[in-house]
């Protein structure tokens, strides 16, 4: 019964935020499909034989959206959101939910949530869920351009139905609608709510990183402006178990767009109250000099990209960054070295570890660090057939000595018609569900198929096509 009256209250809340306010609702499809298809996704046409900045199977970039999947232990199931797309189509995006059921070893045929009305993979969703285990999903937008949505499962560990969460946010002391963001990282604190980084353009910065919370996914703080320097940033966020942080780099004035370099971290320990670098000295937000206390390491002095991968928090609660570096951002030899490289907290200083080189700035994969003895990064790290485009084949990395030194122990995948791409780390990652990625074409619209694997290495491909309500994903040979 009290279960019953919380959701009509919560329903009535929706109702009554929605009238008052007359916000545009988006048609929330709540369909079947009948299998796992990526959306495949281009940018910028390069003019020569790599043919574009990246492209490939798109499903789940971009590093700046995370999370894309979560493991539920109260219901023993991975839920997992992604890019997907038509049949009849490769590059219609559609916001896909589904999960991987642990006991069944088994996945249902995934839900489409919404059309997002584009083709462009910078919408791609990405899901939290909530200490009642309600499923919500934030469909962000590139830029100005288009509506931001947010939904939430209509029952708890369910994919069946959503619904849309007509959200507001403070500004100037009034509820106002929320109808856009960038990037989103929703990051979900039991007993106390929704932790979020985003980016807002033009705000003012072209690129500003930006921080909100809220307590039940529909009344949001005032938006807080964390860094403006120049043209702006992008940035990467991760929840620990005392605080909350992001690392970004930033894009200087008059070198446009493509150019973004240093590294800098800024963190909270009181969910946004405050700011601080590492070391604890206060910040004053936002950041507007590039040659601020929180900068980790000056990359633009010596001519250096920084393509942010990763961040995550060790067992003492210290920040490890994952970045690569590279002297420009045009795919080919000409860019080499692209080197992976990783930032860790002591408790004194900062250290700074290779572990290897790719051949592609967009090559994108995660770090595992919350086994203290073994550290992992899965990632395509190994030239693809598309060599010099993003992505490649898969490889698992291992560090036994907290990152100072890396071993490639297993070459996941091998002789792959297309490039895998975007590995991403499940929240509380389970060990039979440990990354989720997309394969596509690096040079040429393709169709692109959804994977994850195990901790050990085991890759499994996710069924395109479903003759029944659920299928037992099989082990691929790529």
């Amino acid at each position: 019964m009290r279960r019953l009256i919380l959701g009509i209250g919560i329903g009535m809340f929706f109702l009554n935020t929605l009238s008052a306010l007359c916000l545009a609702q988006p048609e929330t499809l709540n369909r079947k499909d009948d299998g796992y298809r990526g959306i495949w996704y281009m940018n910028q046409p390069s003019n020569d034989e790599y043919v574009y900045k990246y492209s490939g199977g798109l499903g789940t970039y971009c590093a700046k959206h995370r999370p894309f999947a979560v493991y539920c232990p109260q219901a023993d199931k991975t839920f997992f959101c992604y890019g997907g797309t038509t049949k009849d189509s490769d590059r219609k995006l559609l916001h896909m939910v589904s999960y991987f059921d642990h006991k069944t070893g088994r996945v249902p045929r995934p839900t489409i949530v919404l059309d997002k009305q584009t083709n462009d993979a910078h919408d791609n969703p990405v899901i939290s869920v909530d200490d009642r285990g309600f499923l919500w999903i934030f469909s962000t937008s590139h830029g100005t351009g288009r509506p931001s949505y947010i939904h939430r499962s209509k029952k708890p560990y369910d994919i069946e139905a959503f619904e849309w969460a007509p959200a507001t946010k403070q500004e100037d002391g009034k509820e106002t609608p929320m109808t856009n963001f960038s990037y989103m990282q929703p990051w979900y604190r039991p007993g106390f709510g929704f932790v979020c980084f985003f980016t807002r353009y033009n705000y003012p910065a072209q690129r500003t990183s930006c921080f909100m919370t809220s307590p039940d996914g529909i009344r949001w703080s005032s938006w807080q402006r964390l860094a403006a320097m120049h043209q702006g940033h992008y940035q990467i966020s991760a929840l620990g178990k005392t605080k909350a942080g992001a690392a970004f780099n930033y894009h200087p004035n008059g070198k446009g767009l493509n150019w973004r370099t240093n590294l800098y971290y800024m963190e909270t320990g009181d969910e946004g109250r405050t700011w601080t670098t590492i070391e604890g000295a206060p910040l004053s937000i936002p950041l507007i000099n590039p040659d601020t206390p929180a900068l980790v390491r000056d990359y633009e002095n010596v001519g250096l990209n920084v393509y942010l991968k990763d961040i995550c928090y060790d067992d003492q609660d210290r920040p490890v960054i994952l970045y690569l570096t590279s002297p420009g951002y045009q795919s080919g030899p000409g860019n080499d070295p692209r080197t992976w490289t990783i930032a860790r907290w002591t408790g004194r200083e900062w250290s700074f570890h290779t572990i290897t080189a790719s051949d592609n700035n967009y090559d994108m994969g995660p770090l595992y660090i919350a086994d203290p003895g073994h550290w992992r990064l899965i990632a395509p790290t190994q030239p693809g057939p598309q060599a010099y485009n993003p992505g490649g084949e898969i490889a698992l990395w291992s560090s036994l000595d907290q990152g100072r030194s890396w071993t490639m122990t297993r070459q996941m995948t091998t002789g792959s018609e297309r490039n895998h791409t975007y590995v991403r780390r499940p929240v509380h990652a389970h060990s039979d569900f440990y990354g989720l990625w997309a394969d596509g074409h690096g040079r040429q619209p393709s169709e692109s198929r959804l994977y994850f694997c195990n901790r050990e290495g085991d890759v499994f491909l996710l069924p395109q096509q479903m003759e029944g309500d659920f299928s037992t994903p099989q082990k691929s040979n790529q």
